[in-house]
């Protein structure tokens, strides 16, 4: 009769689900970790700024209309008139800011992120 052999080692950090999910205390402990606090600032430090920029320019926009129809109404070629242009410059600068976000986001976030998770999944 033939013996079976032993499974392989199970590594700590699988099951026989996939791997382990980190624990309360270690969500708690990244947390409060300095790591996560850098990545903190370093999202807040270019959503915060660029979030209060906008809503300013586009509460600009919205006074102008409401209360600067004369200006808003001066043509500035053919049909082209400031309303306009000051309208299609809301559009360019919402997709200027998704763009700029996902740079910073692949170059400062994500690679931090990344890591914080890694070591967070392999210590588990």
């Amino acid at each position: 009769m033939a013996t079976e052999a032993p499974p392989p080692p199970r590594n700590a950090t699988e099951t026989d689900h996939g791997p382990v999910p980190p624990t309360t205390e270690q969500f708690v402990e990244v947390q409060q970790g300095e790591e996560f606090g850098e990545l903190r600032r370093t999202y807040r430090s270019f959503a915060f700024p660029l979030t209060l920029a906008f809503i300013a320019w586009y509460l600009l926009y919205v006074l102008l209309s409401n209360y600067a129809g004369d200006f808003m109404s001066t043509r500035l070629f053919g049909n082209i008139n400031v309303a306009l242009v000051l309208g299609l410059g809301q559009f360019l600068t919402t997709f200027l800011i998704a763009w700029l976000y996902s740079r910073h986001a692949a170059n400062s976030l994500d690679p931090r992120a990344e890591a914080i998770r890694n070591r967070m999944e392999g210590d588990a």
